[in-house]
């Protein structure tokens, strides 16, 4: 569920990832799809969701260090109706609290790509992806993994899959 290894595999991730996005981009002028929400340290549970449709993006993490910081949560779904993409991120790039744990979760669709970064592209930067190690994808959650997770999360990424009726 992961990016697939490989030299193939990145190269058709590459070429996918952007155009399912695009796809969401221009489907999201047409409906509101982002919100901006605080991540609060001080080492408590907080959630943010966000829903469109029959779909719906959770953000649940616990933070430490520092003052509240404005995140972002981006959704939409793609005109023909068969991807759900939900992104949470620091729009300053890098966060600068510690984050003890987090999860995205989506429901009403089956993730097909995800991808955490420690640090998001902003002012000439490009984004740095977590170690594989770091994080652990099922079919609707992307999640940090105990004992590897190093702390670090200033972006997530997830494109999933939407049940297609069949005729």
């Amino acid at each position: 569920m992961a990016a697939p290894s490989g030299r193939s595999g990145r190269a058709l991730w590459a070429a996918l990832v952007p155009a399912a996005l695009l796809c969401l981009a221009a489907r999201a002028a047409e409906q509101p799809s982002a919100a901006e929400f605080d991540v609060r340290p001080g080492g408590e549970v907080h959630s943010f969701s966000r829903s469109m449709e029959d779909y719906t993006c959770t953000f649940t993490y616990s933070a430490q260090g520092g003052t509240n910081e404005q995140w972002q949560m981006n959704i939409g779904v793609s005109e023909d109706n068969q991807l759900f993409s939900c992104s949470v991120w620091r729009p300053q790039g890098k966060s600068y609290l510690f984050f003890t744990q987090f999860k995205a979760e989506v429901k009403g669709a089956k993730i097909e790509y995800a991808m955490a970064y420690s640090q998001a592209a902003v002012g000439g930067q490009s984004d740095v992806p977590l170690k594989q190690e770091e994080f652990e994808i099922t079919e609707t959650t992307v999640a940090h993994r105990e004992g590897k997770f190093r702390f670090e999360l200033s972006k997530l990424m997830i494109v999933a899959r939407t049940p297609r009726d069949e005729l």
